[in-house]
């Protein structure tokens, strides 16, 4: 049975490569006078379908009235929407993509967020750190670098620009933290190191996650832990924290995208705060379509 699904998802893959790849060879270059919708046949590039992100462009649909005019959001995978903007990019394409920051398309490529006036999407959103109950005892250690870790956007950024460009996510955090050795200073001041205690840190295999979740477990290993890392589905991810599965997670983007469950798992887990301020998310198209620069101008433009 294992097998089979496997198969049947590969194909489901393939078959969605198959689509986007059809609809963008067959996309004009952009034409700011023509109505965008029939230029990318009402679509917006979505991701997997269980992301926060998703369900909010779903609201934004309705809240906007784009429904009426047969705008739909198509689910892929990160990975799949990145190279379809790409390749639109580089043909200077009309496309509109569900997007979020930080994230290495932002500083690789020419694009913008699309105004919200009617906030579906919430304004900036911060990513915190959700360890299960019990940790500060079991792992005090654990539980005061996970505590302090905090950076920025563009610290964040440098680790992600490396793994898309083909570095594995363990070197490319190495890499970081022997460069940044003051700010991985400010986690660990003070902390005794350990001697092979294990821990286990989930994460969503988002562009972000990759380089926290990495860039974190690294830093537990300098101390003497030996941490695991999990790609998980983004509600398996909370509940395995929430049921002492795992130990942490430095994934919870709040309040919009993770909202749901957060309150789903409140008081199942401690919420030590935000790991990083800044973070936003939204529908994104290319500076190009000089144009478009709200949502409302999806269906006026």
């Amino acid at each position: 049975m294992f097998k089979k699904n496997r198969i049947i998802t590969l194909l489901a893959v393939i078959g969605l490569a198959t689509v986007l790849g059809a609809c963008s060879s067959q996309t004009k270059p952009y034409d700011a006078q023509q109505k965008l919708g029939s230029q990318i046949n009402y679509t917006i590039t979505g991701i997997d379908a269980g992301a926060g992100i998703m369900a909010s462009t779903q609201k934004a649909l309705s809240a906007y009235d784009l429904e009426d005019q047969k705008w739909q959001l198509q689910t892929s995978s990160t990975a799949a929407m990145t190279s379809t903007l790409g390749k639109a990019i580089a043909d200077k394409r009309p496309i509109v993509v569900t997007g979020w920051q930080p994230h290495w398309m932002f500083t690789k490529y020419p694009i913008k967020f699309l105004k919200d006036p009617k906030n579906v999407y919430g304004k900036t959103e911060h990513i915190n750190t959700i360890v299960r109950k019990g940790l500060k005892k079991s792992m005090p250690e654990a539980y005061t670098i996970l505590d302090r870790f905090h950076w920025t956007p563009t610290e964040m950024s440098v680790v992600m620009l490396k793994v898309n460009d083909g570095v594995d996510p363990q070197k490319a955090a190495r890499d970081w933290i022997k460069a940044n050795p003051k700010q991985v200073a400010k986690w660990t001041k003070g902390v005794k190191k350990v001697k092979g205690t294990k821990i286990k840190l989930t994460y969503v295999a988002w562009d972000s996650e990759i380089a926290s979740t990495n860039v974190v477990a690294e830093v537990l290993r300098q101390q003497g832990y030996e941490p695991t890392i999990q790609a998980m589905e983004i509600q398996p991810m909370w509940a395995s924290v929430a049921t002492n599965a795992a130990d942490a997670q430095v994934c919870a983007w709040l309040p919009k995208t993770s909202g749901l469950y957060y309150q789903d798992y409140k008081g199942q887990v401690e919420d030590l705060g935000p790991n990083l301020e800044g973070a936003k998310v939204g529908l994104a198209v290319p500076k190009y379509m000089t144009n478009i620069n709200s949502i409302d101008d999806l269906k006026n433009k």
